[in-house]
């Protein structure tokens, strides 16, 4: 240890930087040192009380005369000293840009932080050096800094601060946090906002968000899918594909509270507030052993967790909602968060809302296209969100979590030939989800964690046909249940071991009704599982370890899982590194596709848990090898990854071919090769990623029992740039070009079967074919002002598929109503071009 801080001496006295730390000394309030001159110069000073009040400097040496007392106070102090005669001086604010620099380090080792990043209320913004030391030029003298770095508290400093120690600069000294996150790899990645880990994962940091092109808000789901190996193949955020996965094989939590609903519009938007959601992990592989389910990734997001010393929040609308968010600090140690989001729809429907209503809606029987008919419908979405934090002590912490989604659609339509024949439909999606959690250090070495929830996901339907006077009602509804208890030991600087224990409970119920004929069908299934894990973090230097495993057991089968994982990076020579990740998970829930009616057509799946029979729980194996390189603003990725999914069921695909209606299980393999290169400046940064995947189903009970994956997309490209024009105006643009997913065509000749009174699409080999190429170009602009120094304003545009090119995001078959030996083809096509305008204001 006193090695490290000899170390740490000799960087600091031996940089070549301008800027140095400011070695402590004694300072007197300027107020006093004002009536010292007047009293040793016989001199009046004419100021406005505010402007030097909270002012403190060293005082002059006493053996300058006036004028050199005068150019000395000017050089310390972000005011103007002027002389108008040898008996009064004026004092007067200083309108000008000054230079801050500085060095940020550790507040209880004092060890260096490289890629602390630094920020202004201009958006001007820099990173530390390896040593630490940073330099911002031309900041408005009423700036404020703000200077952060993953796993510190974050300080903010007035830039008039830096003033008097322009040329020795400021020690910026950041506490640890409390939360425990991994050390920052690369602080700007893609955008300003956007950081790598040392463990691989990605963080998106929602209120230090740059601008992504197509993007008005930092919406969390939509972010993401710049990163390589994740994308939606029908451009819903409901339906994110990481490494070929389906989207019920992503682990959501929201403050620890795991969410069974992630899309407002039917998967258009994200349904998390982006304004009070503070940080977003995204991870697709070596997940820690803390964590299971979701065979494909894990998106974890958390709010605010530490208590503000000031009121702060915003508000702001685009064309499609409007939402506000506020942080309330009620006392020292107590602080409660809020906030809402509605959409406009109630008020006016934009050129937005109708693209967005359009797609969400083509594939339903909402928006079919009938002359017989006088249809009308209402739609709106809104969520809210709500945080108490409560500091016992410095030691322990206390929060407590609600969170609430809701989609409603209302649709009605009148027979045009006799009015009196009317139907009125109705679907009806939410999620509710509570949380708390305490947090307590009990001595430097040992800390634990505890967490409990409760979520309940509902989605509900109602369906009136006229022509048969049927009334069809359905319902599906989550209730999910679950503790988790942590203890961390730290073992010195370099060795963390965790252990815990989880429990969750998790019912599902599904139920179909019908008035004519009658019918009825409820579905209940309860499944309690258990798991116990332990892991190790080893990091030093250029090495980072971190080995974990997990044991899961479900009472209800009597069943034991053993889930290793395993995660390394080892730097190899400057800048470049090799790392090597693994994982076993399990997923005892999932969605499946019933009817090709369900819910009016709009949403189309059901969550059901594992039966451990004909619903096995699913299981993955993963590992991927890859080599980066970073030095230079030069961020270089490349990653291999191969990934076995067993326990996948037929139902839950989503198949358009002959085993659309079939019972089975069997699994997908993945293999592929992600590659991306990101350069960053401080007014520019471009990119360009690559994934190349070959994914493929195996289902023995099937002919062929091996063919292409739904989302099987062998190549996929996505390029952008984002370059600051001045300080707080930003540019956007990037495109994604990518294969078509597959398809299956009826046979030709023989294009339906019978069977007893019902007719069928007699599909050909399945997903033998593909559909054109995808092509997206967006951009987006965004311009930043104040409306005074304490409220700050944001006005962006952006415009989705800015060409307007027609996409063919999928194709099926149907038979013929009018002729029962043909098919028709359906084609679901992609967003046109899309505008939208975000104005936020926050304070």
């Amino acid at each position: 240890m006193r090695f490290n801080k000899w170390i740490f001496y000799v960087l600091l006295i031996g940089t070549k930087s301008i800027c140095s730390a400011q070695t402590n000394s004694n300072k007197t309030p300027l107020t006093i040192v004002i009536k010292t001159i007047e009293q040793q110069f016989d001199v009046k000073f004419s100021y406005a009380v505010e402007d030097i009040a909270t002012i403190s400097i060293e005082k002059p040496h006493p053996t300058l005369n006036l004028q050199q007392t005068i150019d000395d106070l000017n050089a310390k102090v972000p005011l103007q000293f002027k002389a108008l005669d040898n008996r009064y001086i004026t004092i007067s604010k200083l309108n000008k840009n000054i230079r801050a620099c500085g060095v940020v380090l550790a507040a209880d080792s004092k060890t260096i932080l490289p890629g602390a990043s630094i920020r202004t209320t201009n958006s001007n913004w820099t990173v530390a050096a390896k040593n630490g030391n940073f330099n911002l030029e031309n900041v408005p003298i009423d700036a404020i800094i703000t200077i952060s770095y993953i796993g510190y508290e974050t300080k903010e400093l007035k830039a008039k601060d830096f003033f008097a120690a322009a040329k020795e600069g400021l020690t910026i000294l950041l506490k640890p946090s409390k939360e425990e996150l991994n050390p920052v790899l690369i602080p700007v990645f893609l955008t300003s906002g956007l950081q790598k880990t040392t463990d691989g994962s990605t963080i998106l940091y929602t209120k230090k968000f740059g601008i992504l092109p197509g993007l008005t808000e930092p919406d969390v789901l939509q972010s993401i899918q710049t990163l390589p190996g994740i994308e939606s193949t029908n451009e819903s955020v409901a339906n994110i594909n990481v490494r070929g996965g389906t989207n019920d094989q992503n682990f959501m939590l929201w403050d620890n509270i795991k969410m069974y609903h992630s899309g407002h519009f039917f998967g258009l938007i994200s349904a998390y507030n982006p304004n009070l959601t503070n940080k977003i992990v995204v991870t697709k592989n070596g997940t820690s052993a803390e964590f299971s389910d979701g065979v494909s990734s894990m998106i974890n997001m958390s709010t605010n967790n530490e208590i503000k010393k000031s009121i702060s929040g915003g508000a702001g609308i685009n064309l499609i909602s409007g939402d506000f968010f506020v942080q309330i600090p009620l006392a020292t140690n107590l602080e409660i968060d809020l906030s809402a989001r509605h959409s406009i729809t109630d008020f006016v429907n934009t050129p937005t809302y109708s693209k967005y209503y359009k797609k969400s809606f083509q594939d339903s029987e909402i928006n079919a296209d009938n002359t017989d008919r006088n249809t009308n419908s209402d739609f709106n979405f809104y969520d809210y969100t709500a945080k108490i934090l409560y500091d016992l002590n410095e030691k322990h912490q206390l929060r407590a979590n609600l969170i609430g989604i809701t989609n409603e659609l209302n649709y009605s339509e009148k027979n045009n030939a006799n009015e009196s024949l009317s139907k009125s439909s109705g679907l009806s999606q939410k999620n509710i989800g509570f949380g708390g959690s305490w947090n307590a250090k009990w001595s430097p070495k040992i800390s634990t964690e505890f967490n409990s929830y409760y979520s309940r996901y509902n989605i509900d339907s109602r369906d009136y046909r006229i022509a048969t006077e049927q009334l069809l009602t359905e319902a599906n509804e989550v209730i999910e249940t679950g503790a988790k208890f942590n203890l961390h030991y730290l073992l010195n600087e370099n060795f963390k071991l965790l252990t815990g224990y989880q429990m969750n409970e998790t019912g599902m119920l599904n139920q179909t009704r019908v008035n004519n004929p009658l019918y009825s069908s409820t579905k209940k299934t309860v499944l309690l599982n258990h798991a116990t894990y332990a892991e190790t973090t080893y990091q030093k230097n250029n090495t980072f370890l971190r080995m974990g495993l997990r044991l899961n057991y479900f009472q209800k089968f009597q069943k034991f899982l053993i889930e290793p994982r395993i995660n390394v990076r080892q730097s190899i020579a400057k800048g470049l590194a090799l790392k090597v990740e693994g994982e076993f998970k399990n997923q005892s829930s999932t969605q499946i596709i019933d009817f090709e009616d369900d819910f009016l057509g709009v949403e189309k799946r059901r969550w059901q848990l594992v039966d451990n029979n004909t619903i096995p729980i699913a299981q993955s194996k993963q590992v991927s090898f890859g080599i980066d390189y970073s030095q230079n603003n030069w961020n270089i990725d490349l990653t291999s990854f191969c990934k076995i999914v067993d326990g996948i069921t037929a139902s839950n695909q989503g198949f358009y071919n002959n085993f659309q209606y079939q019972n089975a299980h069997g699994s997908y393999t993945n293999k592929g090769i992600e590659f991306l290169i990101n350069k960053t400046t401080q007014d520019l940064s471009t990119w360009i990623s690559y994934t190349y995947s070959q994914n493929n189903y195996h289902f023995d009970s099937f002919i062929p029992s091996t063919f292409p994956n739904n989302v099987d997309i062998r190549h996929s490209v996505t390029l952008g740039f984002n370059y600051t024009v001045f300080d707080n105006l930003k540019i956007a643009i990037g495109g994604t070009w990518r294969n078509g997913v597959p398809y299956t065509k009826p046979v030709e000749g023989n294009e339906t079967v019978q069977n007893g009174n019902r007719y069928f699409v007699n599909y050909d080999a399945p997903n033998s074919l593909k559909l054109d190429n995808f092509l997206r170009l967006d951009t987006s602009l965004s311009y930043n002002f104040n409306f005074t120094s304490s409220i700050k304003g944001a006005l962006r545009a952006g415009v989705i598929n800015a060409t307007n090119h027609e996409n063919t995001i999928n194709r099926y078959y149907k038979v013929d109503p009018n002729d029962n030996s043909k098919a028709i083809q359906v084609n679901n096509k992609s967003l046109g071009m899309t505008p939208n305008i975000s104005f936020r204001m926050n304070f």
